[in-house]
C-alpha cells in the first residue's frame, strides 16, 4: 500500500510539472508606454 502511495505521488508531480511551466502569464508586450514604442516596424522604413 505504501508503495502504491508513492507512485501516485510521484505521478502527480511528473504531470503537475509542465503544467507549471516558466515564464510569464499572458502573451508578451514590449516595456513603457504605448506611444513610446517603435517595434514592430516595416523594413525598410518608409521615406
Amino acid at each position: 500500500m505504501k508503495i502504491r502511495l508513492i507512485v501516485s505521488f510521484l505521478a502527480l508531480v511528473v504531470l503537475a510539472l509542465p503544467l507549471s511551466g516558466c515564464g510569464k502569464k499572458g502573451s508578451p508586450h514590449a516595456p513603457g508606454p504605448q506611444d513610446k514604442i517603435t517595434y514592430p516596424q516595416s523594413y525598410p522604413p518608409a521615406d
